[in-house]
């Protein structure tokens, strides 16, 4: 029998601001991709890794939207710390 570890995730404040002045159809969009992301043996095959001093964190395409995370491996968390268009999501600071 194999055990599968099972990541959750989790949204820092600022990134539930974000994401709460997002409409609610790409609202429940973005969650519905998570809820699909966290049923992977491994989470980060469906992102990319960022470069240069973002190199830490990994970036999510749902549709128009960008979702920027971290991953804490010794949990099994994805930290969700930005969520904005494809346009302004690297313009801000994390």
């Amino acid at each position: 029998m194999v055990l599968i570890k099972k990541w959750s995730y989790a949204f820092t404040e600022k990134a539930k601001r974000e994401l709460s002045k997002i409409d609610k159809s790409t609202q429940k969009q973005i969650l519905q991709y998570f809820e699909g992301a966290i049923n992977t043996p491994n989470p980060r095959v469906k992102g990319s890794a960022l470069k240069g001093n973002l190199r830490s964190y990994w970036r999510y395409r749902v549709g128009d939207y960008r979702v920027v995370c971290r991953f804490e491996d010794a949990v099994l968390t994805i930290i969700l710390v930005k969520v904005a268009h494809r346009r302004e999501v690297y313009t801000k600071e994390m």
